[in-house]
């Protein structure tokens, strides 16, 4: 499958934005956003399809997906009723990385693929390896046994403690057994671009 392999800074420098593509790392002055020369110059004048195009970008690159994969669930956004832009920000939230990265097992939505790929992940007591699957209400996610012993999993026992989980998911941070309890609402999605703008892009 392909896959984007450059360095994610150079996305974040892209749009000139902390797209929190390296987790924790961001937050800190190694963030290549922060080190960021600014070019004293004059600005040009940017489009209404050039700003389209980037909040698109921004999407895009947040969610790690690249151009196809995004028009897909864009595509699938478009066929449900309610505001295209609205669905698109559930969906994406729904992605199985992103409730992974949701409930604090990962860092980054990276490293949450990279823990569904690898199979440590159950769904409703199945494991699940493809990071695009759409979790839906009721589901229950945990950890497989064997993933249990590793020496990650012990450490994030004792991270969790002090992460925050959204309202849509709940979690026992003894067990880390999850659950979803309600879909999520585009307000509380947890990725933040402006879905009328994509839908804009989308429609020329």
């Amino acid at each position: 499958m392909a896959r984007y392999t450059a360095s994610v800074c150079k996305l974040c420098r892209r749009v000139n934005e902390k797209l929190m593509l390296k987790g924790n790392r961001c937050f800190t002055p190694k963030c290549a956003v922060g080190r960021r020369r600014r070019v004293m110059g004059r600005r040009r004048r940017v489009s209404d399809y050039g700003l389209q195009l980037l909040e698109k970008q921004k999407a895009r690159y947040s969610c790690g997906l690249l151009e196809r994969q995004f028009r897909r669930f864009f595509t699938l956004a478009e066929k449900q009723a309610g505001i295209t832009g609205d669905n698109l920000k559930v969906l994406l939230a729904r992605r199985l990385d992103s409730v992974v990265h949701a409930l604090g097992f990962a860092d980054s939505r990276a490293q949450a693929r990279q823990l569904v790929l690898h199979g440590h992940i159950l769904v409703n007591e199945h494991k699940v390896d493809i990071a695009s699957s759409l979790v839906k209400e009721g589901d229950t996610i945990r950890w497989r046994e064997s993933s249990t012993k590793t020496e990650y999993y012990k450490q994030l026992l004792e991270s969790i403690q002090n992460k925050t989980v959204p309202t849509w998911l709940s979690l026992n941070r003894e067990t880390l057994v999850a659950q979803m309890v309600s879909l999520p609402v585009p307000d509380e999605a947890g990725i933040k671009f402006d879905s009328k703008a994509i839908v804009e892009y989308y429609s020329k």
